[in-house]
């Protein structure tokens, strides 16, 4: 007896290594992946500017990127203390003009520079509803807790968001790998009627570009996997919203086993154990049992030349000269 329909998916036809370069774009879902890419020592950029929830916010971030535009003084808004900008995060909000443009710019910096290098991106959509400023009618990333009458709440048309997705395709992502998903977390804010048809706008809205740019565009069913795939309350996270570990956890496998290399999937393991070496504590630092397991970690990972260990191998060797 079978008790869940699991989604059939085949190896994509052209599959990532730890030579290509990424940068990740959009929702909360787009940094527990890139964040599992990371970890895995992928060389990628996971949402310099923050969380980008619409399609136009995803845009605006990659035409300023593209530009290497800095933030000027004259985009930022002040309230209850802080300085901030609309097409950023709050994150990187701060009490003094001087060091909200510092961190803004840093964030475009790295962006820019993640954008020029990358091979591929990745883009998680995470909601067709738009606000916009009524006073310019430009779309905002963050409304940064500013009063509702300062924007006008709009859900995009299936062509909208495919028309501003592929001004990005042509222009700032021009030649590269793009592969598009369409985040699992619920938007309760939207209602769950709302939340429905905004998923069902992104999700035919990325049908529609995979058509019309095959082989550079491709879709991962990330939605489907945890909607139609796990379909249980057990697999979301307290909040009942966004996806539990163990369901982060399984649908990292299935984007491993799909859209990664063979050969780099067979080094995940080994990454992993390193990566794990380095939170390894030890009941007597300065034993010699310790500097020898340090000295197998550089050992290891001088078996892997394909992967950059720069901080773990640093930290091996401090370990090894600290503690003789």
């Amino acid at each position: 007896m079978k008790f869940r329909t699991e989604i059939e998916l085949r190896p994509y036809a052209r599959q990532l290594s730890h030579a290509d370069r990424m940068l990740a774009l959009g929702s909360c879902f787009t940094e527990a992946i890139g964040g599992r890419l990371s970890e895995a020592k992928f060389c990628i950029a996971v949402n310099p500017s923050g969380v980008l929830f619409n399609p136009l916010s995803v845009l605006r971030t990659l035409e300023r990127y593209d530009r290497g535009a800095k933030v000027g003084a004259e985009e930022l808004h002040q309230a209850d203390g802080r300085w901030f900008h609309y097409d950023f995060h709050g994150k990187l909000a701060d009490t003094t003009p001087e060091k909200t443009l510092a961190r803004l710019n840093n964030a475009v910096h790295t962006g820019s520079q993640a954008l020029h290098d990358a091979d591929a991106v990745l883009i998680t959509l995470g909601t067709a509803w738009v606000f916009e400023r009524r006073d310019t009618g430009e779309p905002v990333a963050n409304c940064h807790r500013q009063p509702a009458g300062l924007f006008r709440r709009r859900r995009l048309s299936v062509d909208e968001i495919v028309t501003a997705l592929e001004t990005a395709l042509d222009g700032p992502l021009s030649g590269k790998y793009i592969i598009l998903t369409v985040s699992p977390v619920r938007h309760q804010g939207d209602g769950l009627t709302g939340n429905a048809v905004s998923k069902a706008a992104l999700r035919l809205a990325v049908e529609e570009l995979t058509l019309r740019h095959p082989g550079t565009t491709v879709y991962f069913p990330a939605y489907e996997m945890l909607n139609d795939d796990l379909r249980d309350y057990r697999f979301y996270a307290d909040d009942l919203v966004h996806p539990s570990q163990q369901a982060i956890g399984y649908i990292w496998e299935r984007f491993a086993e799909t859209l990664l290399t063979p050969d780099t999937q067979l080094l995940l393991p080994h990454i992993a154990k390193i990566v794990a070496a380095t939170r390894h504590r030890p009941i007597v630092e300065t034993s010699s049992v310790y500097r020898d397991f340090c000295r197998r970690q550089l050992e290891e990972i001088a078996r892997l030349p394909q992967t950059d260990f720069t901080e773990e191998t640093a930290f091996f060797q401090r370990q090894i000269e600290i503690n003789s």
